[in-house]
């Protein structure tokens, strides 16, 4: 489903979004406080926006590995990473967020955009991810949420249910993936409960911070 629908997927993601994804990942990488040393690791990078975000960042990320399972999406990855001229210090490498093909404390931060939900077995994910930082390292997930102010629920769940689906496949012309999209957010964890994850997989000051009305939870903490 998500090779199908790599060579669309960002213009659908800014287009679905009307541009505040990219806020988002802005604010991914802000929380961060990187100071231009660190080796961070993209998981479930799909098309590489927020690895792309941690390196243009300022200051950057030394260094940035992007992981992922969909061939087409590191496909479309690497393809912008070279329009950018960022090849020298982004790679991609295809992996599993449960099995991330990294040496345990290899890592300064680790960062996933929308992408946590897609992981089966999100605890195990989330103790690998304990395994690849090193201790005191930094933590930044990005994920759909539900707002829970009335109106704006109201108005978000008709969007989210009725329209983003119907454009979806019409533009991405696959409508399984956009159909997909509410009923895995709907599946998804609570913030509390996603919060409680990370804490019993080895993370302290775990934050779940709500975006834009509570459309998107940016979740942060540390490596305990």
């Amino acid at each position: 489903m998500f090779d199908a629908i790599a060579e669309r997927y960002d213009v659908l993601n800014h287009l679905l979004s009307a541009g505040i994804d990219r806020r988002w990942r802005r604010r991914a990488i802000r929380s961060l406080s990187l100071t231009g040393r660190e080796r961070v690791v993209d998981l479930c990078t799909g098309t590489g926006d927020l690895a792309i975000e941690a390196r243009r960042s300022t200051p950057p990320a030394a260094r940035v590995i992007g992981i992922d399972f969909a061939h087409a999406m590191l496909r479309v990855a690497n393809d912008k990473i070279g329009r950018l001229r960022l090849d020298e210090s982004i790679a991609v490498v295809r992996g599993d967020a449960t099995s991330i093909p990294l040496a345990a404390q290899s890592a300064d931060a680790v960062t996933i955009a929308f992408g946590i939900r897609n992981v089966d077995d999100r605890d195990a994910a989330c103790r690998d991810i304990g395994r690849v930082l090193r201790p005191g390292g930094r933590l930044a997930i990005l994920e759909f949420g539900t707002p829970t102010t009335p109106l704006v629920r109201q108005l978000y769940l008709w969007y989210f249910h009725q329209v983003l689906p119907r454009v979806g496949a019409l533009l991405s012309r696959h409508s399984a993936a956009y159909g997909y999209l509410p009923a895995s957010v709907g599946a998804f964890a609570s913030p509390s409960e996603f919060a409680e994850i990370l804490r019993v997989a080895g993370f302290d000051d775990v934050r779940a911070v709500p975006l834009t009305f509570g459309i998107v939870y940016l979740y942060t903490a540390r490596r305990r």
